[in-house]
């Protein structure tokens, strides 16, 4: 009969699995990551942005419905900009360490097949 681990049993073997602490680990970096891209897309990109159209501030935009209730719609048009740009830079390193991981694969020698050793085999029994 297999025993039971109790819920603090459980949880440590859940947490402590390679996957959760890999999770964890990606989860800090990005993180890190994201501070980057947003700094990117408000110091480097926006102005850049604003330079192709007339100097226009996007973080400015906004509608006014009362004196305290106003929607900052340009916020938002910066956060979706940084959205698309981490994702195309995460597409970019999973991709290339893809690359690396297959040509790793690639350049591993491919050694004889089964029949091949048989064969050899059968052939020096002969002998």
């Amino acid at each position: 009969m297999k025993k039971k681990k109790g819920f603090i049993g459980e949880f440590k073997e859940f947490a402590l699995r390679g996957s959760v602490m890999d999770m964890a680990v990606g989860i800090v970096i990005g993180a890190a990551f994201s501070g980057i891209i947003n700094s990117l897309v408000a110091d480097i990109i926006m102005p850049l942005i604003g330079l192709a159209t007339g100097n226009y501030n996007f973080s400015k935009l906004a509608v006014t419905f009362s004196e305290d209730n106003v929607m900052t719609y340009g916020v938002f048009i910066q956060a979706v900009i940084s959205f698309f740009l981490v994702a195309i830079v995460l597409f970019l390193i999973i991709k290339f360490f893809n690359k690396l991981r297959n040509e790793k694969k690639e350049e591993k020698p491919a050694g004889p097949t089964e029949v091949e050793v048989l064969t050899e085999i059968r052939d020096l029994l002969k002998k």
